[in-house]
């Protein structure tokens, strides 16, 4: 899908930077984008993730994509057009957040490579985290927490990530983590330890 804007439209420069809203908050605006099949734990991650942020300090904000399909992208279906601007758009407020000094957590299935490498191309490489929830699909069907995988299964969903519709895996994420091996809190304490060493 592409966006086509009017030849009147231009870019309004802020007096005040993004610099400066990171200076006020006393933290430089990140974006840490969780990627994986549904049920691996990104959801589940992220939020962990928060908590201990916010516990430190951290101005935050979760944007989690059964969440974002409420209303900024409720209009949006599951074919494979509507998903790449379900992730363009996520990608396009984690950036407006990310300019605000936020520490922007994002948790989206976002199953193709070029959507991921286009939210990537947001925004500068320090600002932007890639963190590939590697649960295998064995787990993650076990797990099933939304039924999901069963309905597919019994062919009552169609174009299920994993099973009837594909999964694309990053190609260089800045963080694995397989959710099935890994203790959540040693997980959160790993991306904890990556996050502060951007900010240092």
């Amino acid at each position: 899908m592409s966006i086509q804007l009017n030849s009147h439209v231009r870019w309004h420069e802020h007096r005040v930077t993004s610099q400066m809203r990171a200076a006020s908050m006393s933290q430089k605006g990140l974006c840490v984008w969780f990627t994986g099949l549904s049920g691996a734990g990104k959801s589940t991650l992220a939020n962990a993730l928060e908590i201990e942020l916010h516990r430190a300090g951290k101005k935050t904000y979760l944007l989690d994509g059964d969440n974002v399909r409420h209303g900024l992208c409720g209009d949006l279906g599951m074919s494979e057009v509507d998903r790449t601007e379900n992730v363009r758009r996520a990608g396009e407020v984690a950036k407006l957040m990310v300019d605000a000094g936020l520490i922007v957590l994002c948790a989206f299935i976002s199953p193709y490579q070029r959507d991921r490498e286009r939210v990537r191309a947001l925004f500068e490489s320090e600002q932007f985290v890639e963190v590939y929830v590697s649960t295998p699909l064995k787990a993650c069907e076990t797990r099933d927490t939304k039924g999901l995988y069963s309905k597919a299964r019994q062919g009552l969903l169609c174009g299920l990530t994993g099973v009837d519709s594909p999964y694309e895996q990053p190609v260089a994420p800045e963080i694995s983590v397989d959710t099935c091996s890994v203790p959540l809190a040693d997980a959160v304490q790993r991306l904890l330890d990556f996050c502060e060493n951007l900010d240092s």
